[in-house]
């Protein structure tokens, strides 16, 4: 129990700190400050998460100790698989694509690049072989139930927390999926004025996001539909026993195919037109 506290005490920090790095980032690019995250407070749980996993892996708490080379691609696969794991689950559930890397080189589906892996990884080696090993020494010199009450009221924190913006971005989904138009610059734009006369809370979700992709779940059903449709056109073509052939010429199915393609082209070109213009 003591263990857990502690790296819930390690989580806290380097969430605080990651939330930092991404305020002065931000702050260097815009010239003012963005809460920036997706919990209302100065924390970014990803970082913090990132920290203790890699640290538990590899940082002697469960008996193995990771070599550098080791630790580096503990943080460079463990914090890339975090990272694309919320961008994933941000969009499906409140359908909005939050960031990009799509222009970013060697980039996984515009959620990770490989840029961002590789200070992953750099920051993992110093982590657990610089700082860790530091801060569970000077942690240990504290009264163990201090730190416990400390790790619970930061638990009751983040809960709280990620209660309360989870109904905020449940409204910022609502205005998305409202929204009138078939274009997703024009619907992404909607939104963001829609958002920025809201009060201070959604506000902050419109400058922390100010590449906010909107994803509105018709345009998403409808992606589906033509990908299927391609799909099932293009089996057709190659197998002239499908029911489809009894219906159309190979001709007119070779041009229902193209047509069906180009649509899908278009509706994927939408997605991305927000971030090219914006």
């Amino acid at each position: 129990m003591l263990l857990i506290s502690q790296l819930v005490i390690l989580f806290f920090i380097f969430a605080i700190l990651g939330w930092m790095m991404e305020v002065v980032l931000k702050y260097i690019k815009f010239h003012r400050f963005i809460n920036r995250g997706f919990l209302i407070g100065p924390y970014c749980p990803i970082y913090g998460a990132g920290v203790v996993v890699v640290t538990i892996l590899v940082g002697d708490l469960i008996g193995y100790t990771g070599t550098i080379i080791e630790t580096f691609f503990a943080g460079f696969v463990i914090c890339g698989a975090l990272e694309y794991f919320t961008s994933w689950y941000m969009e499906k559930l409140f359908h909005a694509r939050w960031w990009d890397y799509s222009q970013k080189p060697m980039n996984l589906n515009g959620r990770i690049w490989i840029g961002n892996l590789i200070l992953f990884g750099l920051a993992s080696v110093v982590i657990v072989k610089g700082i860790a090993p530091r801060y569970f020494a000077w942690i240990a010199n504290f009264n163990p139930n201090l730190i416990k009450i400390i790790a619970l009221i930061i638990v009751v924190v983040i809960l709280t927390d990620a209660i309360v913006s989870h109904f905020l971005f449940n409204i910022v989904k609502k205005e998305i999926d409202n929204t009138d138009g078939d274009d997703t610059e024009v619907i992404s734009k909607e939104v963001h004025m829609l958002l920025n006369d809201r009060n201070l809370l959604i506000r902050r979700i419109h400058e922390a996001y100010p590449y906010l992709e909107a994803r509105p779940l018709r345009l998403t059903k409808r992606l589906k539909q033509v990908k299927q449709d391609v799909q099932r056109i293009k089996k057709a073509l190659k197998n002239r026993r499908n029911e489809l052939i009894d219906e159309l010429e190979l001709d007119d199915l070779r041009k229902l195919y193209k047509q069906k393609l180009d649509e899908l082209k278009r509706i994927r070109a939408e997605f991305r037109n927000y971030r090219d213009r914006y």
